[in-house]
């Protein structure tokens, strides 16, 4: 194997051993190998998006954006473990949106099974004393909205084939099955919808203390190994810069325009176009 080829490998490797935990390639074989019908096609948006390198911003995006619900927050802060086991909430997350995404009909919803009984374990009460459930419709769909709204941006930006208009629709619309199907609502099919929704929880959200820790935990003192923190400070930085402005203050996140829309870009693009490379297929084993 050539040197380059090599570092390749090695590269792609590390990145999905952290994403997809030691189980990964076992995981993955069974989610693409496995026989059966899939609700999804090779050509869809879904799949386009969900497996592109842009999804490491959206996701960083889109934790920062759902912490700023307070129950939602709450639930997380107080059952979730992430500052305990980060890498294993990560690899739990990301088996899911593969099984969803790729996976067959049988065992997509079967993953959406399991996640909607532990859904149904997780209550309590918000530090301002509202009750909360993991399983409330409503914060189902702040969660799906807050989470396809940071992956198609993302997707726009740093993907290597952004989706036209009808593509960016159909992305929404094929997102919204596996919402309705963990029980959220009046789900967004379209991105005009997308918007309307977003902008619909502008009046609930919050920089909560929980909100502001987390935002700190994933930008400041994430458990990332001295030697991917370069890597990983391009990719936080990219993130940042594309939340919604009136985000910044309530998760003290700063705000550096002339930055963000030139070298932050730049470092986003060639973080990803990295990431891309190594882990195009047959780079990992």
């Amino acid at each position: 194997m050539k040197p380059v080829e090599s570092a390749r490998t090695r590269v792609g490797a590390a990145i999905f051993a952290r994403v997809a935990g030691d189980e990964g390639p076992d995981r993955r074989d069974r989610i693409h190998g496995s026989q059966g019908p899939r609700r999804f096609g090779p050509d869809s948006a879904i799949q386009r998006v969900h497996s592109d390198a842009s999804m490491f911003v959206g996701g960083m995006r889109a934790l920062l954006l759902q912490s700023l619900h307070p129950l939602a927050m709450a639930a997380v802060d107080q059952h979730s473990g992430y500052r305990g086991d980060p890498w294993g909430r990560l690899q739990r997350t990301s088996t899911f949106l593969a099984e969803t995404t790729f996976g067959t009909i049988e065992d997509a919803d079967r993953a959406v099974a399991i996640v909607r009984a532990v859904h149904q374990r997780i209550t309590g009460t918000a530090p301002d004393g509202r009750p909360y459930a993991a399983s409330d419709p409503h914060l189902l769909r702040w969660v799906h909205v807050a989470e396809v709204d940071s992956f198609l941006r993302a997707h726009d930006r740093y993907g290597a084939r952004p989706l036209d208009p009808a593509g960016r629709d159909a992305y929404v619309a094929e997102t919204a099955h596996v919402a309705r199907a963990l029980g959220a609502e009046d789900v967004p099919e379209s991105v005009h919808e997308l918007d309307e929704a977003l902008a619909s929880y502008r009046p609930e959200l919050q920089g909560t203390p929980a909100a502001r820790r987390t935002a700190r935990f994933i930008l400041l003192h994430p458990p990332v190994p001295l030697l991917l923190r370069g890597p990983y400070g391009l990719l936080s930085a990219a993130a940042v810069a594309m939340m919604p402005r009136w985000t910044r203050i309530p998760l003290r996140l700063p705000w550096l325009p002339l930055t963000e829309a030139t070298a932050v870009r730049a470092s986003g693009v060639a973080v990803t176009g990295a990431i891309r490379w190594a882990m195009r297929p047959g780079a990992t084993p």
